[in-house]
């Protein structure tokens, strides 16, 4: 009895002693690396080898998942005595084996031309069977401050509050920003309050000893950068004047638009007068012309046919009468009718028999108005 329990103690320590002696991953190095974007890193995989590992060697290295919902992405691998280097398309060209025959031993890959997509845990899986080893590193890709922007927020007027802002817009956090001033005493104002996170400078009622040059500079892990900004603190403007010069500008403009409404006016109403005098009959303006050169050429025809008929004993009778020919003047118009000419008394007995004995023709004169038209 004795006997068999030694027995089964020396069979476990051959056990043990083989397993301590079979595939070993040997590196060392830091499982956790930073690096810069652009710059390149070498991931580190020594592994050794025992006699009883005869099976096929592989070695794999993926980018492991950070949501276990998601499969880990195969970036290099090594099989059947061929290396398979361009088999994940965001690192095609940028991944290889650090040793042109990885089963010498070293599993290492270079990895070149970091980007931020880069970053994450990697795990290196040696298998020759019947051993299997992996190794797990953290490679964090880190991207430097880029060029920030410096400007100043709001007014720059003496008794207010400055804010002067700077900012970056790409850079792995933490970022520190900093501010100093570059011209004059080279110290920031006494009442400067600075926040390195935020990249601010509040320089509380400001005065003119303010101004002058000041620099930004972004921090981080990786590297630096830094902006320049001039500040010009200016006297407040003179709210009075401003007020006075815009109430007088109002006014101009008030009276320019009332000078132009009134000349419009003005001018309507000038064109509408002219139009209504234009269109009124005025009882002291004489009847037409050719009315009454119709009246006396029809008067004169009448007078020519008499005198042809008559003889030197009637013309005496004929001279007495009424012209009716005679154009009335304007003073007759305007005369009133208790004023109007009495006809000659012979005029009355020039009846329409008389003038046919006279051998006369009666002629029609058409009545007129006083205005000169034909009633």
């Amino acid at each position: 009895m004795e006997l068999s329990v030694a027995r089964f103690f020396c069979v476990l320590l051959s056990l043990f002693a083989g397993l301590a002696s079979g595939l070993e991953i040997t590196s060392t190095g830091p499982t956790s690396i930073e690096k810069a974007s652009g710059q390149s890193v070498k991931l580190d995989c020594q592994f050794t080898l025992a006699s009883e590992d005869s099976g096929p060697l592989d070695i794999e290295w993926s980018l492991l998942s950070s949501d276990n919902q998601k499969e880990d992405k195969v970036v290099i691998f090594y099989s059947g005595d061929r290396a398979y280097e361009d088999y994940y398309d965001p690192m095609k060209g940028r991944v290889h084996f650090n040793s042109a025959d990885p089963k010498n031993g070293d599993a290492s890959i270079n990895l070149m031309g970091l980007k931020p997509s880069d970053s994450g845990t990697y795990q290196c899986k040696v298998k020759k069977a019947p051993g299997i080893r992996s190794k797990k590193m953290l490679l964090i890709v880190m991207v430097k401050p880029s060029k920030p922007r410096c400007y100043a927020e709001g007014p720059t007027q003496e008794g207010k509050d400055v804010v002067l802002k700077c900012i970056s817009s790409e850079g792995t956090t933490p970022l520190k920003y900093t501010w100093e001033k570059t011209s004059d005493s080279k110290l920031l104002p006494s009442t400067a309050v600075l926040d390195p996170v935020g990249g601010t400078i509040n320089v509380r009622n400001a005065s003119a000893s303010a101004s002058g040059t000041y620099r930004c500079t972004a921090t981080n892990r990786i590297g630096t950068d830094d902006c320049i900004l001039y500040l010009n603190v200016t006297p407040p403007p003179n709210t009075a004047g401003i007020v006075a010069g815009s109430i007088i500008l109002v006014l101009l403009i008030l009276l320019i638009i009332a000078i132009i409404l009134f000349c419009c006016c003005r001018a309507r109403h000038r064109k509408k007068y002219e139009k209504e005098i234009c269109n009124e009959i005025r009882e002291d303006v004489p009847p037409p012309k050719s009315r009454v050169s119709t009246a006396r050429s029809f008067t004169v025809g009448s007078q020519r046919s008499s005198l042809g008929s008559m003889s030197p004993s009637n013309l005496h009778e004929y001279a007495l009468k009424p012209q009716y020919d005679k154009i009335p003047s304007s003073e007759e118009y305007e005369r009133p009718p208790s004023q109007a000419p009495i006809p000659p008394p012979s005029a009355a007995k020039m009846s329409g028999p008389n003038l046919s004995r006279m051998g006369g023709i009666p002629v029609m004169i058409p009545a007129q108005n006083r205005d000169g038209s034909i009633v």
